[in-house]
């Protein structure tokens, strides 16, 4: 399928099969976030198979299954370790395997002081537990700091902090109080319009010179959030001059610095964490998605003074269960062992290079941004106005899925590029090859 760039296969989808299950799902579950009526049998790789017997070469999952799907060394992880012990109640007990996954954990988030390390199951969770170590050791501050476009999950606390779109946050007010946010840095639609670098990049600095005199009284504040790179809200890179005026100010007024790494890192970025790009380090940082390769697990790591010190102040039940905690340990070895961060980087490179062709070609592609294979074209109806054009990066989306190629949106109007990290310069080729021709049916 995948040999040359003409092979590009053309799908109804669904298919009866398919059309079967989609049927019966949507019967019973409750509705999500569905993008495509593809009906999953069998992954391996980056090639997946549906219950139809369709190919498909999936750019999506590689922000979880980031070493592939299945990979060898982690399934065969998940199996030896299903026959010793699946659970033993983590929080309350010991074990050689959980001690390890820490430890490495600490050693992969940046920065001098000590760490300490929460096992859990979800990015929200661990955004969670920054909120509540956080508000733990400063008990007089209860403020909390995000940025639109942001997504930090959709429990009601992480939720608070999450402002990438309305559909995340109507119905549900009144979220966590005193949650304020300020407008990132976007700079391919500066929400000041002005422009970088001339700017000063006033996106950073207008929270000390504006509302920390008129709005937010600084030493109320318990924890600014932050994404090196927004993943939901549109795949933004921020200058690296923002994160760091914005850690820089965190630090001056004593408010802990929260890394939300959930999407951006585990090397997808090119680096192993996307604030490696920025220059800085964080006091708490928040990692899952691709750490357990699409097993359910994550991880707060935070400075050793931010550990709550007493019993039952935060806990849960799965965090560090056997699955998890074997499932990090393989990916962690697996990232080291094929040199994955380094492949995305150099991949990455290429892929961008691929897609900048592609906007030469297409007026309708206004940017091209990312980092390594963290990447994404952004559609609007023309360059000048940079007006989003969702209507036409859906139908592009629908004919990327016709054509055997798995993508997802993201932003108003973005197409986001997020291969497995073992991908290979053939399948990038046909990726492109894919989304040309939908472009141009589109």
């Amino acid at each position: 399928m995948l040999e040359t760039r003409s092979q590009i296969p053309d799908y109804e989808l669904p298919g009866p099969a398919g059309a079967e299950v989609v049927k019966r799902e949507t019967a019973l579950m409750t509705t999500g976030t569905k993008t495509a009526p593809i009906a999953v049998k069998t992954a391996k790789g980056l090639l997946l198979e549906d219950v139809d017997g369709n190919v498909f070469l999936d750019f999506t999952s590689g922000m979880v299954a980031a070493v592939g799907h299945s990979h060898p060394k982690v399934a065969q992880a998940i199996a030896d370790q299903a026959q010793r012990w699946l659970f033993i109640n983590s929080p309350d007990f010991y074990s050689p395997l959980a001690a390890e996954v820490a430890e490495r954990l600490a050693r992969l988030v940046p920065g001098t002081a000590g760490k300490k390390v929460f096992l859990c199951n979800s990015g929200a969770e661990a955004n969670e537990a920054a909120i509540k170590a956080t508000r733990w050791n400063n008990p007089t501050r209860k403020r909390l700091i995000a940025y639109i476009g942001a997504f930090h999950g959709r429990t009601m606390g992480a939720n608070s902090l999450t402002a990438s779109k309305i559909a995340q946050r109507a119905r549900f007010t009144p979220n966590m109080p005193d949650v304020h946010h300020l407008p990132f840095a976007t700079c391919y639609r500066c929400p000041y319009k002005m422009s970088y670098p001339s700017c000063d990049i006033w996106c950073a600095r207008i929270l000390e010179e504006l509302y920390f005199k008129q709005l937010i009284p600084p030493d109320e504040v318990s924890a600014i959030f932050v994404e090196p790179i927004q993943g939901e809200g549109g795949y933004i890179v921020p200058p690296p001059e923002f994160v760091q005026i914005v850690r820089d100010i965190a630090n001056r007024y004593g408010i802990p610095y929260v890394d939300d790494e959930v999407q951006a890192g585990m090397g997808k970025s090119g680096k192993m964490l996307a604030i490696e790009h920025h220059g800085v380090t964080a006091n708490c940082t928040s990692i899952g998605k691709a750490l357990g390769s699409g097993v359910a697990v994550a991880a707060q790591v935070l400075d050793a003074n931010l550990d709550f010190g007493v019993q039952g102040a935060h806990s849960n039940t799965f965090g560090g269960n056997g699955i998890a905690l074997a499932a990090a340990k393989a990916t962690l070895d697996v990232f080291e062992e094929e040199h994955l961060v380094e492949r995305a980087a150099d991949l990455g490179a290429y892929l961008f290079d691929r897609l900048l062709e592609l906007q030469k070609s297409f007026p309708a592609i206004g940017d091209v941004r990312g980092k390594g294979l963290m990447l994404a074209i952004d559609f609007v109806l023309d360059r000048k106005s940079r007006t989003p054009d969702p209507a036409f990066r859906d139908r592009v989306l629908e004919g990327c899925f016709r054509h055997g190629l798995m993508l997802l949106p993201c932003g108003f109007s973005a197409i986001r590029f997020t291969p497995a990290l073992v991908v290979e310069r053939d399948q990038i080729d046909h990726a492109i090859a894919v989304l040309d021709k939908a472009i141009r049916e589109a």
